[in-house]
């Protein structure tokens, strides 16, 4: 192998052997490095040429000759939106609709690679806290790989979701609480069992997968950049491994734009990363009592808050707060407007992009590319579709 684990904390270094969680010595996440391996400009992927995310296996933990664990994740949409943009007045405003993935989100990418991984370190059995979207992933790239699965999931997880779950064969454990609860149960049962924590920056390679969305990004315009990027954030992974991706790219050559601003966006019920960057604070404090109904942001206490700052300030970017009643209207309008099924989790995105350009953070001649990171069908049931007949 031609990559090493190094600490995000203390730096501490140790080669990729085995299973490896968080670093032994401050118990801070395991950032992969390539120090051997400089991906030439040559290999840099044609735009139409189709492949999934592993088509930029020069930038991502596999052997030669490996065969990743894949359900075809990755080249999803980048889409013009120009009503949107002109409600928002900025008129280079583009969605990037991960919904599209095989198991409906972009936890797809990270579970293909953290599965990839595991299962050729020697895991024959996995654990994952959820809150929602990550669990579908699990479950569908285990079975992928021929492994189980338990997940942990609040029992106020969308019933869909929890479906899905099931429907993949995941052995699915409900929890009152939030996934900080699931998170100890998960890490309860990997003690007692074994099994593999597949939890959020608990293992080194599920930011790897994710590092697609920026590479990925890059390839569909043309190798240049958008000036900004806004994420709906909840664990973090992506607007890390975004940047992650955009830092490796450019000491490859693949890249030479300004890397984009990053804006992370919360919902108000669930802001630890929000309230940190206002206080220029180092690491965020755990939220009481999380309330949002968007799931997948409500992450009380992100094991990756520091890395988050950091990006956020490295980038010259922003951290915003929306209210669930914006967020769920944005999905619901953005949807209608462009035909794109947003998840709350999108909307939310879309909410802090319409509060980032009223503050003037976002200016006209900005490109800014939001994401969607899941689809909003997931969260629906059949109640909500149904038209008001009273």
């Amino acid at each position: 192998m031609d990559w090493i684990l190094e600490c995000s904390g203390c730096g501490n270094r140790r080669g990729p052997e085995g299973l490896p969680g968080v670093c032994e010595r401050c118990g801070m996440p395991w950032l992969v490095r390539y120090p051997g391996r400089q991906p030439p400009l040559r290999a840099r992927p044609a735009t139409n040429e189709g492949d999934g995310m592993w088509r930029f296996h020069a930038f991502l933990p596999l052997v030669p000759g490996e065969t990743p664990i894949t359900l075809g994740e990755g080249d999803t949409p980048l889409l013009e939106c120009r009503r949107i943009g002109a409600r928002l007045e900025i008129p280079d405003f583009w969605i990037k609709d991960e919904a599209t993935n095989p198991t409906g989100s972009f936890k797809a990418r990270g579970l293909s690679a953290a599965i990839t991984r595991a299962a050729a370190g020697g895991a024959r059995a996995f654990v994952i806290p959820t809150a929602g979207n990550a669990g579908v992933a699990a479950a569908a790239y285990a079975a992928r790989a021929g492994l189980s699965v338990r997940v942990y999931a609040p029992r106020t997880t969308p019933p869909m979701i929890l479906a899905q779950i099931a429907a993949f064969g995941g052995e699915l454990e409900l929890l009152d609480g939030h996934i900080g609860d699931c998170g100890k149960a998960a890490r309860l049962w990997a003690s007692e069992t074994g099994a593999l924590d597949l939890s959020t920056l608990r293992e080194p390679y599920r930011i790897e997968g994710k590092k697609t969305l920026g590479l990925e990004l890059a390839m569909q315009s043309g190798w240049s950049l958008p000036s900004a990027i806004v994420y709906p954030t909840g664990g973090g992974t992506g607007l890390i491994a975004m940047w992650k991706a955009f830092q490796e790219m450019r000491a490859a050559g693949w890249i030479t734009d300004p890397a984009p601003r990053m804006y992370s966006v919360q919902a108000a019920g669930c802001a630890p990363v929000v309230r940190a960057f206002a206080e220029h604070a180092d690491r965020a404090t755990a939220w009481p009592e999380p309330q949002t109904a968007a799931s997948g942001l409500r992450v009380p206490a992100p094991l990756g808050d520091r890395l988050m700052l950091q990006v956020l300030r490295a980038s010259g970017g922003d951290a915003v707060a929306v209210a669930d009643e914006e967020l769920l209207e944005e999905a619901r309008r953005g949807s209608t407007e462009e035909g794109i099924d947003l998840s709350p989790e999108g909307g939310a995105a879309l909410a802090g992009a319409r509060t980032l350009r009223r503050r003037g953070v976002l200016g006209p001649s900005d490109r800014v590319v939001v994401f969607n990171t899941g689809a909003g069908w997931l969260y629906r049931t059949l109640g909500h579709l149904l038209p008001d007949r009273t």
